[in-house]
């Protein structure tokens, strides 16, 4: 069995500093010549966008509402590889999962499957001897907690040897405090953090954070931890169908830009190991598809309401996505995507911009979020499609009514997705490894 150094870094509650605190680790860890690979607890599409910035792979996703404990497993170790050290960033509260009343799909239920040690990153502004008491209450909710350790964060290092008593009475160390600091400020927007790209200097900002990090903190104490972890048993591989090496690739263009970047990297995996060529374009940048002899294209979340007006200027790329809708080349649209296949897009000015115009619909900004949080999909036979995930404030005049989507616990259901024999498309993000044989089906054109 393979012994795997693993970490998950957790919070009580979201804002807490576990992206920022994450990246300035994984930074650390990079300079002393480590082999790091990371994943985010959940659905979150950003975060992983961060990790991979700082490590220059791809992040990924352990979700245990999207796959089962040993499919999770699977994932973890096969993409961990050779890796020196795996880095997992929780999701929310350390406990909160689906439906916000039960532990499935949080950190604490990955980090029992995966059986990794915790460390919790804990916001020390504004209090004192109250953190020793929130631990505690971590600590003894669940007994197999899998909490070892604290990271104070927002604290002065004189408030945090103070408490360090306090705390290590409780049966767990404290790696050491991260002073409230410029480096650790990063920008926001309604979805969560705004892009890396788009955070000026994120660069030297991480760098800085990592010299200020690191004398603050026991890293060796936290490598210590990780390689206490006890070795991942033997599961089964990922699922792959078998390629015909002779066969040509097929071709997918993906769009990824500034306003199409949310994607889960086990999809992206998933369509190459069933022999597609991901060619990769710029609805914002480019005036046309990649290249000929694309047999589908798929649209990201992101956001295209940020962009609305340079998306709509781009007359050139909304004239080949029609073109390639009459060609009958497949299309894969969500959430963001969906939107900028609909006639107009209010954008975040307020102003209305025509889009590609291949839904009928618009598409509008609301106050909220609209449809949050996990779902389960059906088709119009009631067979079970997907498992997804729907995160927006923007809605459309026609969500879609092709097929229904469940929340997980309860009752509530309503229509989505406008699917036909070459298009699927609507808010859900879809997972496809909950089910790799309904996208070969839809891409491989044997109907719906």
């Amino acid at each position: 069995m393979k012994r795997l150094p693993r970490i998950l870094f957790a919070a009580p509650q979201s804002g807490s500093g576990k992206t920022v605190i994450t990246c300035g680790i994984l930074e650390i860890l990079k300079r002393r010549g480590l082999g790091c690979v990371s994943y985010k607890c959940g659905p979150d599409f950003i975060d992983p966008l961060f990790h991979q910035y700082v490590l220059g792979i791809p992040g990924y996703n352990l979700d245990s509402f999207f796959l089962s404990p040993e499919q999770v497993r699977s994932l973890f170790e096969e993409k961990s590889g050779k890796a020196d050290v795996a880095v997992i960033e929780g999701v929310m509260g350390f406990y909160d999962g689906v439906g916000g009343n039960t532990v499935h799909a949080s950190a604490y239920e990955i980090a029992r499957i995966t059986d990794t040690p915790v460390v919790l990153i804990v916001d020390g502004k504004k209090s004192s001897l109250s953190l020793a008491a929130l631990v505690k209450g971590f600590l003894e909710y669940k007994t197999d907690s899998h909490i070892c350790g604290v990271i104070l964060n927002r604290t002065s290092a004189a408030m945090a040897e103070r408490l360090r008593p306090c705390l290590e009475e409780l049966g767990i160390r404290l790696f050491g405090a991260v002073l409230d600091c410029e480096e650790a400020r990063w920008e926001s927007r309604h979805l969560g953090l705004t892009l890396p790209g788009e955070q000026e200097r994120l660069l030297q900002k991480i760098s800085a954070l990592a010299d200020r990090m690191e004398p603050c903190l026991d890293i060796e104490g936290l490598l210590e931890l990780a390689g206490s972890a006890l070795p991942i048993g033997k599961v089964r591989k990922q699922e792959e169908k078998p390629q015909d090496s002779k066969k040509r690739l097929k071709r997918i263009a993906v769009a990824k830009d500034e306003a199409f970047c949310f994607y889960y990297q086990e999809n992206l995996d998933l369509l190459e190991r069933d022999g597609w060529e991901l060619v990769y374009f710029s609805p914002l940048h480019h005036t046309c598809l990649p290249c000929a002899g694309i047999s589908a294209i798929l649209l990201g979340g992101g956001y295209p309401e940020v962009y609305a007006k340079e998306l709509s200027e781009n007359q050139s790329m909304l004239r080949e996505l029609r073109a390639a809708k009459r060609q009958g080349i497949k299309f894969l649209a969500e959430c963001g995507g969906f939107l900028y296949l609909h006639e107009t897009l209010e954008g975040e000015d307020g102003i209305h911009y025509p889009m590609a115009g291949l839904i009928k619909a618009k598409g509008y900004r609301t106050e909220r979020l609209s449809r949050f949080g996990y779902i389960i999909l059906f088709d119009s036979q009631g067979e079970r499609t997907f498992r997804a995930h729907e995160f927006h404030y923007w809605d459309s005049t026609l969500p879609g009514k092709d097929w229904k989507a469940m929340k997980p616990f309860g009752t509530r259901s309503w229509d989505c997705m406008v699917v036909t024999e070459e298009m699927m498309a609507g808010f859900p993000h879809l997972y496809y490894g909950s089910n790799p044989e309904r996208i070969r089906r839809f891409l491989g054109g044997r109907g719906d």
